[in-house]
């Protein structure tokens, strides 16, 4: 009867771990921005207008490695907006993976809705990030016309899934493939 070798994890567990670091180190990285979904008393979409890009944009941003996205879009609000919103009042309404363009490499893209804000929160707003030129409240005709070709999609779709409270997941803006 052949004796079966134990598991390296359990017979060498540094070379395991030096295993898992090297495979870890090989495994392609993505790109991840959170951006949150407000909105006022009236119904209105909070939108920021960002000085690096055209064009206006949700609250939210880039997360940062080893960072969750809802901690990532709670932390981009506060420091671009200085609203504090806790994860709790953040829901996954939409998460959409781009494909690699321009310059950029593959990314995925996350929305969250957050809590309607109240009249207080809305009168303490303020821009606390050099990122930003502007923030409005705008109806969903005119975040269609602020939002880039790109965005408006993906905003669209979180908005649904507002309504239906059910999170969807999309590619390049669109449902994802079924097969």
């Amino acid at each position: 009867m052949n004796a079966v070798e134990q598991p390296l994890y359990e017979r060498d567990p540094d070379a395991y771990a030096a295993h898992i670091a090297e495979g870890n180190a090989t495994l392609p990285r993505k790109l991840v921005s959170a951006d949150v979904l407000l909105f006022d008393q009236h119904g209105r979409i909070l939108l920021v207008d960002p000085i690096y890009k055209p064009g206006w944009d949700l609250p939210g941003g880039n997360v940062g490695a080893n960072e969750p996205p809802d901690i990532g879009a709670q932390r981009e609000v506060r420091e671009e907006l200085g609203l504090e919103l806790s994860t709790d009042q953040l829901d996954l309404l939409c998460v959409d993976w781009v494909s690699p363009h321009s310059k950029w490499d593959d990314w995925l893209k996350f929305i969250f809705g957050g809590p309607q804000l109240t009249d207080a929160q809305v009168s303490g707003l303020r821009i606390g990030d050099e990122e930003l030129t502007a923030f409005e409240f705008c109806s969903p005709d005119q975040a269609q016309q602020r939002l880039s070709t790109a965005l408006w999609p993906r905003v669209k779709a979180a908005l649904l899934a507002r309504q239906t409270s059910r999170a969807v997941y999309l590619h390049d803006g669109r449902s994802a493939p079924t097969e």
